[in-house]
């Protein structure tokens, strides 16, 4: 995607990270269930989708984070099922699926080292831009999807259930993003705070569907998480993380090519 088109990485951004691991955990879910797709015939719906917008986001000459956000959902959404899928369906272990997902993020983002610099995109503002966001960016980012909804799962299933494995998260997330800027925003620290996120945002979601589960069937649960969480990401964005895009742009008029 081109550079205009990114969010820059501030408190926004991550906010916006969080409620999109939110939603992305329900409309899998939703797919998989209601809409009747299963884990595995709405993989490949969605990765045409993914590659529609990534396509739009080239072709249309339009300044706007929505592409961004709306791939991100996506992926998230196939990161759920992909997940559920090996873990659910495949019976795989959590500990050697999770190990074997850590082992495949580390090979591409050393690999990464070698074709880019290792830090994010500084701008003239204080806040640094995204990665670049080739193909090695995105699939990473479905391989921390599928990491944090697996890690997830298997923090609720040891016996620590949805609510307490929500509330154990959010430290985690907030040490991984203070060390990311602690210790420099490095391309590992990024996305270590995102597969964490993705973790934190599984068991969050789950904990809403858990909520309205007991007043309404499931896939009413499900309809109405994924409302909550969609508007809450829709808000984020628009009220919060959109207004930090245009400035940075006129102070750096070349990240726009």
């Amino acid at each position: 995607m081109r550079t205009r088109n990114l969010p820059t990485i501030d408190a926004g951004y991550w906010a916006a990270i969080v409620a999109a691991s939110i939603c992305g955990t329900n409309t899998g879910d939703l797919a998989a269930g209601p809409l009747g797709l299963g884990h595995v015939r709405g993989i490949l719906p969605l990765a045409a989708i993914f590659l529609v917008i990534v396509w739009a986001e080239k072709l249309l000459d339009w300044t706007t984070v929505a592409f961004y956000w709306l791939a991100i959902i996506v992926l998230r959404t196939m990161a759920t099922n992909i997940a559920d899928l090996a873990t659910h369906d495949l019976k795989l272990s959590y500990p050697m699926f999770v190990v074997l997902l850590i082992a495949f993020m580390g090979v591409m983002i050393w690999a990464d080292r070698f074709r880019t610099d290792t830090t994010v995109q500084p701008t003239a503002g204080s806040n640094p831009r995204l990665p670049t966001t080739d193909w090695s960016y995105w699939v990473v980012m479905l391989a921390a999807g599928v990491l944090g909804t697996a890690l997830g799962d298997w923090l609720a299933d040891a016996g620590l259930g949805v609510y307490w494995a929500s509330l154990i998260g959010m430290p985690f997330f907030v040490g991984a993003v203070w060390a990311a800027y602690r210790f420099g925003l490095t391309k590992p620290w990024y996305w270590i705070a995102i597969a964490i996120c993705r973790t934190w945002g599984t068991d969050l979601g789950d904990m809403l569907v858990v909520m309205f589960r007991s007043v309404a069937s499931r896939p009413i649960a499900l309809w109405a998480s994924t409302a909550i969480s969609a508007v809450l990401l829709t808000g984020i964005i628009y009220f919060w993380t959109h207004r930090n895009v245009a400035p940075s742009i006129a102070a750096n008029p070349e990240t726009s090519r």
